[in-house]
């Protein structure tokens, strides 16, 4: 069951003189500002947006039923990609996911998608094309990111952590390929109860893509970009950090 209007002006309420010392080196808080009704072709999911006191960036939690208060709750964690999710861009997988993601939500009794304002592993829109320019010229998108002088990836899920705070998700499945995401959010103080890998077959576009994640990035990708699934069962379980 989604939330009630009693049960958003309440959480709204509770949230508007929120106020805390914060979540990781920049001590960032974040309250929910609003909360709607959002239905969409994937299937019927409330919108929770959330204000931020480190840049005022706008992130979102894309809701499936109610999954306050729940453990093992399936969640993605999902960066902003403008030519991918608005575009359609074929040089990566964003789009794909971010669909498959709110398909595989919608088909469980409550989920979440988090969308974070993170554009470009955290450079930014103008840069990431920048790094599209160099990668033209050959570079992989590791080394066109540490030619523009930024690490691999610039992002941080201090924020993703709040933002399941303030929910009060007790535990989450994590669908990802990426390691890092679950490391970075116990670090932050969430419990992540397992790993649902995320599986996106590749293109003709992305395949070089995909194997500099799995290669350089550490994403648990195989030689065909298709991530690495566990031997028995769906979800990997995650102990002391990490997998």
């Amino acid at each position: 069951m989604s939330l009630s209007p009693a049960e958003i002006d309440a959480i709204l309420q509770a949230e508007a003189d929120h106020e805390c010392p914060g979540i990781g080196e920049q001590k960032i808080c974040v309250r929910i500002v609003a909360i709607a009704d959002l239905p969409s072709r994937f299937g019927r999911f409330q919108v929770v947006a959330f204000w931020n006191n480190r840049d005022g960036k706008e992130h979102i939690a894309v809701m499936h039923g109610n999954p306050m208060g729940r453990e093992d709750v399936p969640t993605r964690v999902h960066s902003e990609c403008l030519t991918g999710d608005a575009l359609g861009s074929l040089r990566c997988d964003c789009r794909d996911q971010l669909e498959t993601a709110l398909r595989s939500i919608a088909a469980h009794e409550h989920g979440l998608v988090l969308y974070l304002r993170q554009e470009g592993r955290g450079i930014g829109l103008l840069n990431k094309l920048r790094a599209y320019g160099l990668q033209d010229r050959g570079l992989d998108t590791v080394e066109a990111n540490l030619a523009l002088g930024f690490r691999d990836d610039e992002r941080e899920y201090s924020i993703a952590a709040h933002m399941l705070h303030s929910l009060k998700v007790r535990s989450v499945r994590l669908l990802t390929n990426n390691p890092k995401k679950v490391e970075e959010l116990e670090r932050h103080g969430v419990r992540v109860s397992g790993r649902l890998p995320h599986v996106i077959p590749p293109n003709e576009h992305n395949r070089f893509y995909l194997e500099t994640k799995r290669d350089k990035s550490g994403h648990l990708l195989d030689a065909l970009g298709k991530p690495h699934l566990p031997e028995q069962g769906e979800t990997v379980r995650v102990e002391g950090g990490g997998e």
